[in-house]
């Protein structure tokens, strides 16, 4: 049997010609590989495999990050590093598998490279499930349901409205060097409730996120809260709006943030504002979170979720279509300790320009500085990163 291997960019080839698929001719090389020109080595198929589904519609879509980046310390004794990285390379497909055209079946596996430097990884690229949900439009008015390996509520939000460049920083809540309480996805059901003036995300999750293992003893009830006070929404470069938000999570006998062998409570809060116009973007955080662990290490630390902190970031934007972009952003985020031990900061400023091609390819260049109190055990060395990063969605 010929054993045709299509490669990602075939099976899209293949998907947007399949109008006139009748008319299509396909050649394959010695080593399976398909193309739709003939060429040297390149014979005909004369069978073409029909790319189907059970669904009526199927979508894909891409998106990646790809960069350089240079770290130097203040510390002599710690070396700098450089880099080429791939930080996320995202593929998508969402399969439209009901009458109602806004309810489908989305799938994203994301290309990451694994940090540990395990036996079976070794630091290698690997390829993980980020979402894998089922979407339910309108189950009650104005409301959607994900359903399985979902969005969590506030993510999503942030890094659309308010903070664009996830290529080179998380948000606050999630960043290693802030608060770092929460990741973008879990298991679990959200509600999504869109009006004018209005719309919340909220649910219940194992509360250990998409890439930790799961604790099955607790659950995690989160939510945002957001008014949009112009009755405008987001488009960042096209609409004026001004958003405030509430959000946060209660999340029981939670493992990720708790000292090692024990399980503890997490709870964090937080109050977000953004204003937007067309030119020009201000937003501001408060997050304050509490855990019930307590840990006598040398760090000091409480434990590893507990304390307070904010966020607030600027954005300025020129030319015909605002494709030409300078941004600013401060995050402070002071840990609890122990009765008796010394408090500490941490502190990452973020600046840079960005310049935007088109919709599919946006330019970034900016210079990040963690600069954290030095608290005996509590932080690393002030380091400065200068980053060049270039953003891909198709």
């Amino acid at each position: 049997m010929k054993k045709i291997v299509l490669s990602a960019l075939a099976a899209l080839t293949l998907g947007s010609v399949a109008a006139n698929a009748g008319a299509l001719k396909l050649y394959q090389d010695a080593n399976g590989q398909v193309f739709t020109q003939a060429g040297e080595g390149r014979t005909a198929i004369k069978t073409p495999t029909s790319v189907f589904s059970h669904a009526d519609k199927l979508k894909f879509d891409g998106q990646a990050f790809i960069g350089y980046k240079n770290t130097q310390y203040d510390d002599s004794s710690k070396d700098s590093t450089q880099d080429f990285e791939v930080r996320r390379g995202y593929f998508q497909l969402k399969a439209y598998l009901l009458d109602d055209p806004k309810s489908y079946y989305r799938v994203t596996m994301d290309l990451t490279r694994e940090k540990s430097t395990t036996a079976n990884t070794n630091g290698s690229m690997i390829v993980r499930a980020k979402y894998a949900y089922l979407n339910l439009n309108e189950v009650l008015p104005a409301t959607s349901l994900e359903i399985g390996l979902a969005h969590r509520p506030w993510h999503d939000y942030e890094e659309h409205n308010s903070w664009m460049y996830r290529s080179i920083s998380e948000i606050l809540i999630e960043n290693g060097n802030s608060a770092h309480i929460s990741s973008s996805a879990d298991f679990g059901v959200m509600a999504k409730t869109r009006t004018k003036y209005f719309d919340a995300d909220y649910g219940v999750f194992n509360g250990e996120g998409y890439h930790s293992a799961q604790n099955s003893n607790g659950m995690s009830l989160e939510w945002r809260f957001t008014g949009h006070l112009l009755g405008t929404h987001g488009h960042p470069e096209k609409t004026t709006y001004l958003d405030a938000s509430f959000f946060g999570q209660l999340n029981q006998k939670h493992s990720k943030n708790a000292v090692t062998g024990h399980e503890d409570d997490l709870h964090f809060y937080g109050f977000h504002a953004v204003y937007n116009m067309p030119a020009f973007l201000a937003s501001a955080q408060y997050v304050t979170s509490e855990d019930t662990s307590t840990n006598s290490s040398a760090t000091g630390a409480a434990s590893k979720g507990s304390g307070d902190g904010y966020s607030f970031n600027v954005e300025g934007r020129v030319g015909e279509e605002h494709q030409y972009k300078a941004f600013a952003r401060v995050d402070k985020w002071t840990p609890d300790v122990n009765s008796g031990a010394t408090k500490y900061d941490k502190n990452t400023y973020i600046g840079g320009v960005a310049w935007k091609q088109n919709s599919n390819v946006e330019w970034v260049a900016n210079v990040t500085i963690d600069d954290n109190d030095h608290a005996t055990g509590t932080a690393s060395p002030k380091s400065t990163s200068y980053m060049l990063t270039t953003q891909i969605d198709f």
